[in-house]
């Protein structure tokens, strides 16, 4: 017996309302995607068969438990590219793609742009800047191995050079040469365990989630390696916590050699990245 698919949608986000996920509607309708094999656009047409539904009520199962729907899918999306992504790999938010824009606004009019990505996770980050600025000389490291292995397969197709290692000592035979360094570390504290959500803090490896005591161990880091690549002129961006608004940016200032130390919103208007030029 089949059912039309909204309906099925419909069921399938109120009982994920009622466990209090973030966003019941778009994740029911992810999920069942995903059991059908179909565009999110194509479910009003749909029909969802005993086995589809039951499948779906499955995943549905996971999800109340705290399972991410991206480890769910195998999948996630970031600006114009697809990724795939499961445990062991941090899932890429939408927030960070402002902060890739911002970047790629700042290298438009450089030829063959030099770009460094520190802390490159699963790859997005990278793997979106290959896509939309297809010339620039790129250059990424993670420090995971498990995160690595996901970065490796999203850049399998690009001529991103990744490789496995602390950003710490990243690149050195670039010193001097690099257009843009972009970053989104590590940057919540120690202490705030308990605010962070249960699906993020027992899926999200920890090291891609906690950075010390302030949450900026990983930023400082991030400023001195930006400092030392970075070719005069050049731009470094770095994501950070809603409430490292001013922390983060102090961080640039006091690395020293950065002027137009800013910070930038997220398309919510919530302080999300800072952004600063080598002198």
């Amino acid at each position: 017996m089949s059912r039309p698919a909204g309906q099925v949608m419909r069921e399938g986000s109120a009982r994920l309302a009622e466990a209090g996920t973030a966003s019941p509607m778009a994740e029911a309708r992810t999920l069942l995607s995903h059991v059908l094999h179909r565009e999110p656009r194509d479910l009003v047409l749909a029909t969802v068969d005993d086995d589809q539904a039951a499948a779906f009520s499955a995943l549905l199962d996971s999800r109340v438990a705290g399972i991410p729907v991206q480890h769910l899918t195998g999948e996630a999306w970031f600006r114009t590219v697809r990724l795939e992504v499961g445990p062991g790999v941090f899932v890429p938010r939408p927030e960070t793609e402002v902060m890739v824009g911002w970047g790629l606004q700042r290298i438009a009019a450089v030829e063959a742009p030099v770009v460094a990505e520190l802390c490159a996770g699963s790859g997005a980050i990278s793997r979106a800047i290959a896509a939309e600025h297809p010339g620039a000389r790129q250059f990424a490291i993670e420090l995971d191995p498990a995160a690595h292995q996901w970065a490796s397969r999203n850049l399998a197709d690009t001529d991103v050079q990744l490789v496995l290692g602390d950003m710490a000592d990243a690149f050195p035979e670039l010193d001097g040469g690099v257009d843009l360094v972009i970053a989104n570390p590590p940057y919540i504290p120690l202490e705030a365990w308990e605010s962070v959500a249960p699906d993020v803090r027992d899926h999200d490896p920890a090291l891609a989630l906690w950075s010390g005591d302030d949450g900026l161990d990983a930023t400082r880091v991030v400023a001195a390696v930006a400092r030392r690549l970075l070719r005069p002129g050049g731009w470094v961006c770095s994501e950070h916590a809603e409430v490292q608004e001013h922390s983060a940016p102090e961080v640039f200032v006091r690395e020293g050699d950065f002027d137009q130390v800013r910070d930038q919103p997220d398309l919510a208007g919530r302080p999300r990245f800072v952004t600063a030029r080598r002198r």
